[in-house]
């Protein structure tokens, strides 16, 4: 306990340690956030504005006539304007008042004036509509028929309208049975937050480095005197890991109360497991910082260019500099990405967020277990190795 305290108050008369622990993934996710904020706003799909020539053979085109007024309504896609004449709509589309307009002779018409995403879209449902159609009146032919053979008067002029606007309703207004597992508010953009936590829990290595460090002989004066003192090495290389993971997860937990209540990042609602993650994915930075000061002979200046380096490679793999870099690593060489504790732990947070099931999350938590425990059992084997003939 003695030399827990001491380890704690060492590290927090640190500074460098002091801003990649604490400082650096909040600056970090401030740019996140300022970066990335509006960007799916931007992206969403506004209301499109149409307009349709209310002529005698649109009147007649009921299908057509029922599922525009289906997909003009408060929240439907179009954003409706009725017209009686054609130069009307001209009229609109050259001011730019609409990106199109539908015109109904002896079949419908779109005209639009430039091509564009909006454009396509009306042309596919005008599409979509026709298809419907055709598929209703075949119903509806086959019911005529049906009806002749039974030997049942089947008034067209009323009947057969009245059959297709109920067709054209349901088409329209049946709900489908989906049940909605996800969360409230998904984002692609998440994965830069996700890559967030796991560099703050890989940075953890820099604070595994320094505890190794001090206690190694030929790092520092405070290592040789702990060499030849009668005090258990064991119990020193535990206390002082316990002090850098302890302060690992304060820095996590600072980061999370500033994404949470600051930039108003959304976890979804499993934060226990969420935690669990992050503490386990604080163990993984923390082995490999134990790993690379054990193993690599240099100074400390070099060790943490190495941690950072290998930290920074891991988030860019999984995500942190281009969201599909993920994904292209997942399809072309995922090796990579199940040796990456980065996407070990960003992958973890995706599965929390987007799947209701559990097997994916404890996979990729056995994970980093298993990488954890790999690299502190072959560091502590490097240690028990380690002689000197002189210092």
């Amino acid at each position: 306990m003695h030399n827990f305290i001491y380890s704690l108050r060492i590290l927090f008369k640190n500074k460098i340690l002091i801003f990649w622990t604490f400082a650096f993934p909040i600056l970090l996710g401030t740019f996140f956030y300022m970066a990335f904020s509006n960007i799916e706003d931007s992206e969403k799909l506004d209301r499109i504005s149409i307009a349709i020539v209310e002529n005698e053979a649109f009147e007649n085109r009921q299908i057509v006539k029922e599922a525009f007024e289906a997909l003009s309504d408060e929240e439907g896609l179009f954003n409706t304007i009725y017209v009686e004449e054609k130069k009307e709509a001209e009229r609109c589309l050259a001011n730019d008042e609409i990106i199109g307009y539908l015109f109904v002779e002896e079949e419908p018409k779109i005209v639009v004036k430039t091509s564009g995403i909006n454009q396509t879209i009306l042309k596919a449902t005008m599409e979509e509509i026709l298809q419907m159609e055709s598929i209703i009146q075949v119903k509806i032919e086959k019911r005529m028929q049906e009806s002749l053979e039974q030997g049942i008067a089947f008034d067209l002029t009323q009947d057969f309208f009245k059959q297709m606007a109920m067709d054209i309703r349901n088409a329209f207004e049946e709900e489908v049975s989906i049940k909605d597992i996800s969360s409230s508010h998904l984002s692609y953009t998440m994965i830069e937050f996700y890559t967030l936590i796991a560099m703050a829990c890989l940075y953890g290595g820099i604070l595994g480095m320094t505890s190794i460090n001090q206690i190694l002989p030929n790092m520092s004066h405070t290592g040789k005197r702990i060499s030849i003192s009668p005090a258990s090495k064991g119990k020193l290389i535990l206390s002082s890991v316990c002090a850098s993971f302890v302060t690992q997860l304060l820095g996590i937990f600072l980061l999370f109360l500033y994404t949470i209540f600051v930039l108003k990042v959304d976890y979804g609602n499993k934060f226990p497991f969420i935690i669990l993650l992050a503490f386990v994915g604080s163990l993984a930075g923390l082995s490999l910082g134990i790993f690379i000061a054990t193993c690599l002979k240099a100074n400390d200046n070099l060790k943490t260019s190495v941690i950072i380096a290998v930290t920074m490679l891991g988030c860019f793999l999984s995500g942190m500099m281009g969201i599909t870099m993920k994904y292209v690593i997942d399809k072309n060489v995922p090796i990579l990405n199940k040796l990456n504790p980065a996407s070990m732990i960003t992958d973890g947070f995706y599965s929390l967020y987007y799947y209701d099931t559990f097997d994916r999350f404890y996979m990729n938590v056995g994970s980093l277990l298993l990488f954890a425990l790999l690299l502190i059992g072959f560091s502590m084997y490097q240690l028990r190795r380690q002689t000197y003939d002189r210092i």
